[in-house]
């Protein structure tokens, strides 16, 4: 009976340093690929289309890896890297284009195999970040292909380094001109439209949007300034 329990806790263990290996060979892996292909937020489309393989290969890792909502961290790291590396699928699958909403569907109707399942970028980002941890730092990290979407950054997101890199990039977001233009002779804030289709992320526990912006932006905005926002840039984010 003894060996029977150790045979079957030796083979659990297997299992689980196996998930953990494939799940750590995305990680690598990507971070690899987004430093050779990414620079000031822009994708080198072209090359990629050119030597698709490593870029198959690490989806394919992908769909192996298995990850749950108990292990926060591992979760939402592999969930952001796996869209925005989709998003890049999505567009050299179509390549050239001039804008991922060229590709009817993009969106909400292409799906990807990732972590054993079929999704939509839709799906990752509404049913499997945004609906289990109301954190609008995500709109910061996922990189939707267009010029009006935050920069995309030549390094993966990891599990241990995530919190740290969602406060960067939200910062480096509000403190800057792309992503909110304040006026101050107007007395308004204009905001990426992103803050308008996803409102609600913007005013949990009651804030205001310009108390979100405030909460991470050095040179706070007067609460009386009006919000506006201005047009969102679907243009793609090409080198």
């Amino acid at each position: 009976m003894m060996k029977n329990n150790l045979i079957i806790l030796l083979v659990f263990c297997g299992l689980f340093s196996a998930k953990a290996q494939t799940l750590d060979d995305f990680f690598i892996q990507t971070d690899a690929f987004l430093k050779a292909h990414v620079a000031k937020g822009k994708v080198d489309y072209k090359a990629v289309k050119e030597n698709s393989e490593t870029l198959t290969s690490i989806l394919t890792i992908a769909n192996k890896v298995s990850v749950t909502k108990a292990d926060a961290k591992n979760y939402q790291a592999f969930w952001i890297n796996a869209y925005n590396l989709s998003v890049i699928k999505g567009i050299v699958d179509n390549y050239p284009i001039a804008s991922p909403l060229d590709k009817s569907g993009f969106f909400d109707k292409t799906t990807y195999s990732l972590a054993g399942k079929k999704v939509t970028l839709n799906t990752i980002e509404n049913e499997l970040l945004r609906a289990n941890f109301k954190d609008a730092r995500f709109h910061f990290v996922l990189v939707c292909g267009a010029i009006g979407c935050p920069p995309l950054i030549a390094e993966a997101y990891m599990p241990k380094t995530l919190e740290a890199q969602l406060e960067q990039q939200t910062k480096l977001a509000l403190n800057g001109d792309y992503f909110i233009k304040v006026n101050d002779k107007k007395e308004t804030v204009a905001g990426s439209e992103i803050m308008k289709w996803y409102n609600e992320d913007f005013v949990q526990n009651g804030m205001t949007e310009i108390q979100f912006i405030n909460k991470y932006r050095t040179n706070k905005i007067p609460e009386n300034y009006k919000l506006t926002y201005f047009t969102y840039n679907w243009k793609l984010n090409k080198q």
